[in-house]
């Protein structure tokens, strides 16, 4: 069980390498990865969605050329 939550896990943060190419939709990328994330480790989704959202234009707008 443990490793499937490690490796649900790791599947959603990969979701953040796909960027997008718009402000809107890099934090809806994150929102999701966010989200799944925190489900998959049974914490607050929506919680999860802000910090991917938050997390996932951070990183698109400090690294661009990693998008």
């Amino acid at each position: 069980m443990q490793f499937r939550n490690w490796a649900l896990a790791l599947t959603a943060l990969a979701a953040l390498s796909a960027c997008g190419d718009t402000l809107g939709e890099q934090a809806l990328i994150g929102a999701g990865a966010g989200a799944g994330t925190a489900m998959v480790l049974e914490g607050d989704a929506a919680t999860g969605a802000v910090v991917g959202a938050a997390a996932n234009v951070v990183y698109c707008r400090t690294y661009p050329s990693q998008c």
